[in-house]
């Protein structure tokens, strides 16, 4: 006897973060768990290549998608570089109130500048970076990463040791989860 075939619909997975509704390919909504989706921002942030990670959990037959790292994409960063300039790049893990994040940082300078410089900018950033997230959740750190709400007071505190031409949390990803 010839078994029947099951067929793929698409589910409506809502996007809490952003506001918005999309679509997944699936047999059945409890497939769609565990899957994760990569959105493009580019048109949301106005030119800012920007991808968010999101993990989709199924919540009482309803599909939510929760962000996991936020990434900005490496050509709008070489387009930002311009002759005559210097960049700083630092890489660190913090601790926020309910996990431990990896942030990747980016900042290039108006003129080219030497490496005290350099070394000064990127350890004023990771000290201010690390006191800005120690106290808020990462769901509220990436509503503000959309918002430019973590890089602008950084920026504005950098300038005071050499001022900045772009001031970009390049990455921002969950490591590990507290319970």
């Amino acid at each position: 006897m010839a078994q029947a075939k099951r067929k793929q619909k698409f589910f409506d997975v809502e996007m809490p973060i952003l506001n918005k509704e999309t679509q997944l390919y699936a047999y059945d909504i409890d497939e769609l768990n565990g899957r994760t989706i990569k959105y493009d921002l580019t048109r949301l942030l106005r030119g800012k290549s920007v991808l968010l990670g999101m993990d989709v959990k199924v919540e009482n037959g309803k599909a939510l998608a929760y962000p996991k790292e936020f990434m900005l994409l490496s050509y709008f960063l070489r387009r930002m570089i311009r002759k005559g300039t210097d960049w700083v790049e630092d890489s660190f893990s913090a601790n926020t109130k309910d996990s431990k994040v990896r942030i990747k940082l980016f900042l290039i300078t108006r003129k080219k500048v030497s490496r005290a410089v350099r070394k000064a900018l990127r350890e004023k950033a990771r000290e201010e970076t690390m006191n800005y997230v120690k106290d808020k959740t990462t769901s509220q750190l990436f509503e503000e990463l959309l918002q430019n709400k973590m890089q602008k007071p950084l920026s504005l505190k950098l300038k005071k040791i050499y001022p900045l031409s772009l001031c970009e949390v390049r990455f921002f990803g969950i490591e590990k989860q507290n319970k």
